[in-house]
């Protein structure tokens, strides 16, 4: 299924600030649903001189019309002649007699979108309400309240003043919806209408009373603690005088609130305030907070650690007399802070991810000591990128790469001047990496058993699920070449 925008750019008819303001209209377009009780369609024009659907929202009471997705269809014959006048005019309009859609009588109106006035007036588009009839019975207090809001919301589409650029674009977690919980306010900030679960809500914090005719800051300034320290935005949200969002606590609980400043013609004549209690919502965000503070906390302290014992290897390596235990100790050292940069860069995001790159690039440092031999001139080059990585990957595969980096100079290079090119290769399934020297290439053209190559295989193949594969012949150079797959990484 195409995207909004890709559907819009195929038509080529509409600018990039002409797109994103439909993305704003079609992200509350569940809001529209839910407030008019009908399904909401949002229509452009195309380049042969019809309409195609680019969005739809079903509302969440009511049975939708569409139980097929409507999204790239063009526009029917029987809403064609009302989506082109509105359209053309610039007007809302009605249907003058019910509407059937398969065999279900239903009301229609096309509601211009508008972006800008005065002479940079523009309708970009057309959304469409559809209202079941069929299910038709007489309306509550609240579904009247809800449809008053709806037609306020249309009446301000039509005339360029809704969706709101100010407002923010990307809603917290549990951002309130119109089923959660709804308030009505007046210019003044009077409440003239709240929705049962408004109501409930405000009763879990403290306040006993009806909502309606009190003024909602007024009712908030009562309810909220004097000792807790309020968030500046809540005085502009609860007058409704900005279209924010905000969270206030009361007694335990939290509610998230949305305002919504409706207008007319540029006036305010008040403003919608949706809540929701979020209060478990916010509590599961505090536990995941907590533990990755643990998390990171642990890794740092596995630094730290590792660290240490990477000090101790080096302070051994330097009192030994033996050649032979001063190699190995020093290669020990390597491959422990090889694993400490891994869970340093752990320790310091807010994800058991890391950008492996960034990870490289400071285990390639670890190879300068070996390289700085009086009798080793040795160059790195690097190539590709080996991106995102999560740390079961970045761990093994940084301490493998350690080893083939470091054997490359040490042994390839060993005595002269060279260079060691690696090439990392990423698609969506493997992550593919060579290494590539310039030196003396394998003895009789046979792999080594030694130590770091038995590493290697372990964790190439063994921890990661890859394969190793050394080429290269006496006075060659030696190219080593690791695949690991990527098809266990969750997206």
């Amino acid at each position: 299924m195409s995207t909004l925008s890709d559907l819009i750019q195929a038509q080529g008819l509409l600018n990039d600030l002409d797109i994103e303001w439909l993305h704003r209209l079609a992200g509350d377009g569940q809001l529209l649903a839910d407030l008019a009780s009908a399904d909401i369609v949002t229509w452009v024009a195309t380049a042969d001189g019809t309409f195609i659907a680019v969005a739809h929202s079903r509302p969440s009471g009511p049975a939708t019309l569409f139980y097929r997705d409507i999204v790239g269809e063009r526009v029917r014959p029987q809403w064609r002649t009302q989506v082109q006048a509105a359209f053309e005019s610039g007007e809302i309009v009605d249907s003058s007699s019910p509407d059937w859609f398969e065999e279900t009588p239903t009301r229609v109106r096309a509601v211009p979108i508008v972006r800008g006035s005065g002479a940079s007036r523009a309708v970009v588009g057309v959304l469409t309400r559809h209202t079941n009839l069929g299910e038709a019975r007489m309306p509550s207090r609240q579904q009247m309240s809800f449809d008053e809001c709806a037609n306020d919301l249309f009446r301000m589409i039509a005339s360029g003043e809704f969706p709101d650029l100010a407002a923010p674009t990307a809603p917290r977690r549990g951002a309130p919806r119109a089923s959660d919980g709804l308030i009505r306010i007046d210019v003044d900030g009077i409440t003239t209408f709240a929705s049962p679960n408004a109501l409930s809500a405000f009763n879990r914090m403290g306040f006993d009373d009806e909502l309606e005719g009190e003024s909602l800051a007024e009712v908030i300034t009562r309810i909220l603690p004097p000792s807790r320290q309020v968030d500046e935005t809540l005085p502009v949200v609860v007058t409704g005088r900005a279209p924010w969002r905000t969270d206030m606590e009361a007694r335990g609980v939290t509610v998230s609130l949305r305002a919504i400043p409706l207008k007319d013609h540029g006036t305010r004549i008040g403003a919608i305030v949706l809540c929701r209690d979020v209060s478990e919502l916010r509590h599961q965000e505090q536990e995941l907070i907590t533990k990755d503070a643990t998390i990171r906390e642990i890794h740092h302290r596995v630094k730290n650690n590792l660290q240490t014992v990477a000090s101790l290897l080096r302070i051994q390596a330097r009192r030994t007399h033996s050649e032979e235990a001063r190699d190995a100790l020093t290669q020990a050292m390597r491959r422990v802070e090889a694993i400490a940069v891994v869970h340093d860069t752990l320790a310091s995001g807010l994800s058991q991810t890391v950008d492996f790159d960034e990870v490289f690039d400071r285990v390639l440092k670890l190879v300068a000591e070996v390289a700085a031999a009086p009798s080793t001139r040795a160059r790195t080059e690097r190539a590709g990128r080996f991106g995102v990585l999560p740390s079961e990957y970045a761990t093994p595969l940084s301490l493998a790469l350690t080893e083939v980096v470091t054997n490359a100079v040490e042994h390839g290079l060993a005595g002269q001047e060279g260079v060691v090119r690696i090439e990392a290769t990423r698609t969506d399934e493997t992550l593919r990496v060579t290494v590539t020297d310039t030196g003396h290439g394998l003895p009789e053209g046979r792999v080594g058993q030694g130590l770091g190559t038995q590493i290697v295989r372990t964790l190439i193949q063994g921890e990661l699920g890859g394969t190793i594969e050394w080429k290269g012949a006496e006075g060659e150079g030696t190219q080593v070449t690791i695949e690991i797959p990527l098809r266990w990484i969750k997206a």
